[in-house]
């Protein structure tokens, strides 16, 4: 019980985006950053974040109450990050090739990478590299370090004079005299030996880099203290010549065995799962070092690692259309809904809290849940909420304003400190600006895309109070719309033009589009600009008769 409870604090406290739309307007922005916050008092892990860039009119509502743009999310798509793949899983370049045996036998691998003392990638060992060294490799050389002989051999340290072990291997087989006689030993030697003494002074004499006493032989003091004077390492170990001969190979740097020919597959830890299950189609490999973009190791996947995955754990705002949502949905785990529109094409595999109510605004709902759980709303986060509606609402005057947005503006004003009214018209005009902005800016400045029996189109608004300044290039936003249908194989991509001084819309839309249009609006010539007076609502003016059109 005790052991459950730790995992749903855990869990509890575990990343949660809550995003918009794709295209995010005033609402959808201001409505994730205050749930964000509400959830954060209520003790969740929560982080506002936007699919792509914020319009004219929300940053002058950011701007105006202080509060910072939320971060930029690309998707929501499973990476190796979000998998059980062993973090911290590889070993320093200096480890000994028994270690290296031993770490994957303690913790059941067949391979572990290899890492330089900053943790840099070098390369991956497997059992088959330690089989075949052990095996077939002759061994005449060490490059390793005196503790990992001492480690391997299980010896005993009788003189150390120096870290690092570098040498040549040999072994006195002959008879002393013979071995004095006959064989020349340099700095540069490794000499294993039993207890006799001469072959012992003579290799002192001569200043090897390491003698190895065997059978747990003794060394004559004076033979000792000449060991210190000339710097000469030695170690005693109770095993045979024949056992020191075997497992002194194993006492090599880890990183002699790596083959620099063969560079290993490696994957960034922000890798999609469904690209790493791609590439291991072809590569058929068990394992796969994992890598950050600095090429710094953080830890071994094993291929069966990916059945063990924690999804990304998302709330959605102001929207519940997959077409309309972060790519790779579908991959992560929804919590929770807050909108206001009608119902989409969102499916989730388990039971979701969603709120959706008929108001104006998302940031109508947000504000109802801060009511709910009696949390204080700060005067930042008042002024947010009552921006996402007023600019949905169109300052109340919208079909779609609710007593419910009435009453949750005449709140927050208070608590913003601000006259909605006055306030309201600075933030419909610091978006209606089309200065330094290009059609297709203009047309994705606040763009919804909706799907009906897999027929897709795409509705566009932008309020202004002089639609002159489109109207004399009309064409040009004609040709923008026909290219983005054609490039996206929409069937329908319209651009309203709110005048929200007149009340009404006008409307442009791709030259395809016009006998589908004519349906919608029941007129036998429909042309381009035609103002609708009272238009003003994309969800109940424009939306549901274009989708009735579709579905007929």
């Amino acid at each position: 019980m005790k052991s459950d409870s730790k995992k749903e604090v855990k869990k509890f406290m575990e990343k949660v985006y809550i995003f918009g739309h794709k295209k995010p307007d005033t609402d959808s922005v201001s409505s994730c950053i205050a749930l964000a916050y509400l959830k954060q008092q209520l003790g969740m892990n929560a982080e506002p974040r936007i699919l792509s860039a914020i319009n004219k009119e929300t940053k002058f509502a950011l701007n105006y109450f202080g509060v910072k743009e939320p971060a930029y999310l690309n998707d929501v798509k499973l990476q190796l990050k979000d998998t059980g793949y062993h973090r911290k899983y590889y070993l320093q370049k200096n480890a000994s090739i028994y270690d290296a045996y031993l770490y994957m036998l303690n913790q059941g691998l067949t391979g572990v990478p290899v890492v330089q003392e900053d943790n840099s990638f070098l390369g991956i060992i497997t059992i088959k590299d330690l089989a075949h060294n052990f095996i077939n490799a002759e061994v005449r050389n060490l490059n390793t370090s005196y503790q990992n002989v001492l480690s391997v051999l299980r010896g005993e340290e009788v003189v150390k004079a120096t870290d690092e072990i570098v040498g040549n291997l040999l072994v006195a087989s002959y008879r002393s005299t013979t071995f004095i006689h006959n064989v020349t030993l340099t700095p540069n030697d490794i000499l294993i030996v039993g207890d006799r003494h001469s072959v012992i002074e003579y290799a002192v004499a001569s200043k090897v880099k390491l003698i190895i006493i065997v059978g747990n032989g003794e060394m004559k003091e004076e033979h000792i203290k000449q060991a210190y004077q000339n710097q000469v390492n030695v170690i005693r170990t109770n095993y045979d010549t024949y056992h020191v001969a075997r497992l002194i190979a194993l006492s090599n740097y880890v990183s002699t065995i790596l083959d620099a020919s063969l560079p290993a597959i490696c994957f960034d830890e922000k890798e999609y799962v469904g690209d790493v299950l791609e590439i291991n189609k072809k590569l058929r490999h068990t394992n796969y070092p994992v890598v950050n973009r600095k090429k710094k190791c953080l830890g071994l996947l094993r291929i069966t690692d990916l059945d063990d995955k924690h999804p990304k754990k998302v709330i959605l705002v102001d929207h519940n259309e997959k077409i309309q949502s972060a790519e790779g949905l579908e991959e992560a785990e929804i919590l929770e809904i807050i909108d206001h529109h009608n119902l989409g094409s969102i499916t989730t595999t388990q039971p979701v809290n969603f709120r959706n109510m008929a108001v104006g605004s998302t940031c109508t709902i947000v504000y109802q849940l801060y009511k709910e759980q009696r949390i204080k709303i700060p005067r930042q986060i008042a002024g947010l909420l009552l921006s996402g509606i007023l600019s949905d609402t169109l300052i109340l005057k919208s079909p779609t304003a609710t007593k419910v947005d009435i009453e949750a503006v005449e709140t927050l004003q208070q608590l913003a400190q601000v006259d909605y009214k006055k306030y309201g018209m600075e933030l419909l005009k610091a978006g209606t600006s089309l200065k330094g902005m290009s059609k297709e800016e203009v047309l994705y400045n606040d763009f919804k895309l909706y799907t009906v029996d897999e027929k897709k189109f795409g509705i566009g608004q932008f309020f202004t109070m002089n639609f002159q300044e489109i109207e004399k290039e009309a064409s040009s936003y004609i040709d923008v719309l026909d290219e983005v249908a054609e490039a996206n194989q929409y069937q329908l991509v319209a651009l309203y033009i709110t005048d929200i001084v007149r009340n009404g819309s006008y409307i442009l839309f791709n030259r395809k589009a016009k006998e589908l249009l004519e349906l919608a609006y029941k007129v036998d010539d429909l042309k381009e600009g035609t103002y609708f007076k009272g238009c003003v609502s994309r969800k109940k003016h424009v939306v549901p008769i274009l989708m009735d059109v579709f579905e007929k």
